[in-house]
Parts: structure tokens; C-alpha cells; sequence
């Protein structure tokens, strides 16, 4: 007797499922817009409804308004979660040699504006600017290879930087 009512149980879940299981998930996936996340949240929604429809707490034309309600509700949830946890990146997925070449006309467009922003420069702080920044010499190298004192290339740096950060800036108006 009682396998006949767990019987009846199963087969209740099943037409249920069956019954709404569509207008639940395209409901979900709508709002969050990603189809392993709304399959995700589409089973959590029956995990958490089945318990509480078994009771007979809701009434059988109010059961598709419960299931919506309760997805709205984890997905609320989800969101609310997401907002605490902040966005999260994972940077083991990011190539940085594909990251670089993503957009190889952008990377010419900017590598052009430098060029040209450098040739704007006077020659003392375009050496400075190629020795200590895109070839990565110390300041005492760049020093004794422009023969001058370490603090002068310090000084021709910091001005090198701001000169060209005001080209760009003047040409970005």
C-alpha cells in the first residue's frame, strides 16, 4: 500500500515537471540570460517548490505562479550574492598572449598615436623615455649612457611623462 503511494508521489513530480518545466526555464532564462545558469537555477526551483507543493499549501491553478515565484526568488537571491561577492575573474582562463592580439587595428591605432605623441618630444626626453621605460634600463644605466647625473634622469624622466601625457590627453579632445 504504501509503494502505491509513493508511486503516486513520483508520478505527481513528473506531470508537474513535465507540465511546466518550459515556461519555468524560459521564464529563468530570460532574466539571466545564460543557459547553464538557468538550467541550474530551473532545478533548484523544484528542489525548493516539490517540498512545499506536497502539502498542499498551494492550490493546482496557482502552481506555475509558485514555481515563477520561486525562481524570481533564487535568482534575486543570486544576484544579491553576486553583488556582495563583487565580479569575480578567473585569470587562469585569460591567454595573455591572446589578450594582446584581441584587436590587433586598435593595438596599431594607439602604438601609432605613441610614436607620433614621442616625436614630439625633445630628443634628451625621447632617449630618456626609450631607455628607462621600452628598454627597461635601470636609471644608473640610462645615467652613465647619457652621461648625466642620476638624478637628472630622474627629473628628465618625470618631465618626459608628463609632456607626453598632455600631447595624448590634447589630441583624445
Amino acid at each position: 500500500m504504501v509503494h502505491g503511494k509513493e508511486d503516486n508521489r513520483v508520478n505527481w513530480i513528473e506531470q508537474l515537471c513535465l507540465s511546466t518545466w518550459e515556461s519555468v526555464y524560459r521564464l529563468i532564462y530570460f532574466k539571466v540570460q545564460n543557459r547553464e545558469e538557468a538550467e541550474n537555477i530551473t532545478q533548484e526551483t523544484y528542489v525548493r517548490a516539490i517540498p512545499y507543493l506536497q502539502k498542499n499549501r498551494v492550490s493546482p491553478d496557482k502552481q506555475m505562479a509558485f514555481l515563477k515565484t520561486v525562481a524570481l526568488n533564487i535568482i534575486r537571491d543570486r544576484w544579491r550574492q553576486h553583488q556582495r561577492r563583487g565580479t569575480t575573474a578567473d585569470l587562469e582562463a585569460i591567454s595573455p598572449k591572446e589578450a594582446a592580439l584581441e584587436d590587433p587595428a586598435e593595438w596599431s591605432v594607439q602604438r601609432m598615436a605613441i610614436e607620433k605623441a614621442l616625436n614630439e618630444l625633445n630628443e634628451e626626453q625621447r632617449t630618456v623615455i626609450e631607455l628607462r621605460i621600452m628598454k627597461g634600463y635601470s636609471v644608473a644605466e640610462t645615467a652613465q649612457i647619457m652621461k648625466k647625473k642620476e638624478t637628472t634622469i630622474r627629473v628628465m624622466q618625470h618631465r618626459a611623462l608628463q609632456s607626453l601625457t598632455r600631447i595624448l590627453h590634447d589630441r583624445t579632445k
